[in-house]
């Protein structure tokens, strides 16, 4: 695996971008997740490390491709084989939180994936990184706040590891003082909103 190869190429599909969708959560992804592999010795660690830095170049918020072309793309140039870019194509598309509700990841290689970027959503760079995507899609503060009850506070109880699991406790309760505040902050204000 050429990892300056991928930085580059993900560098490349990511420039300009910044809704909080980029190299830095990427790569936030690919250490998170590879830490947490550390603690499985039955884990395709080299599944988890492409299916990581991967995991966002089709993202349909970001681009219209389908069935994974950029992924794709990056791993024939890095000369995985067909079967290998099945199943990382198959993890990168379990990551989704939208479009894998209420459904359970069944490899320990997706449930890393899935829990890294999951993290990487919650805590202080959560917080960071739902209001750059909420006002480069025109979301007031209000609206951004919304999206802390429908998806990221929801978000601690989703984990698939004991490692993460641990993480997001920490980072949920940053989150519910981060929002007793803005609620105090906010006072009367509050209701002249919507």
């Amino acid at each position: 695996m050429d990892i300056t190869y991928i930085v580059d190429y993900i560098r490349n599909i990511f420039k300009n971008n910044s809704d909080g969708h980029d190299v830095a959560h990427t790569m936030r992804v690919y250490h998170e997740a590879m830490k947490i592999a550390a603690h499985y010795d039955e884990c395709d660690k080299e599944l988890v490390a492409y299916a990581a830095l991967l995991h966002d170049v089709d993202d349909y918020k970001l681009t219209k491709n389908t069935n994974n072309e950029n992924a794709r793309n990056c791993l024939k140039n890095q000369n995985v084989d067909d079967e290998r870019i099945e199943e990382i194509c198959a993890i990168i598309n379990a990551v989704s939180y939208s479009k894998n509700k209420g459904k359970k990841p069944n490899t320990i290689e997706t449930k890393i994936v899935q829990d890294a970027d999951r993290l990487d959503a919650i805590g202080a760079i959560g917080i960071a990184r739902a209001f750059a995507y909420g006002g480069k899609n025109g979301r007031s503060f209000e609206q951004t706040i919304e999206h802390f009850h429908d998806k990221l506070l929801l978000l601690k109880d989703e984990m698939n590891t004991d490692e993460a699991r641990i993480v997001a406790n920490a980072r949920h309760s940053f989150m519910e003082s981060f929002l007793k505040e803005f609620e105090k902050e906010m006072g009367d204000n509050l209701k002249y909103i919507n």
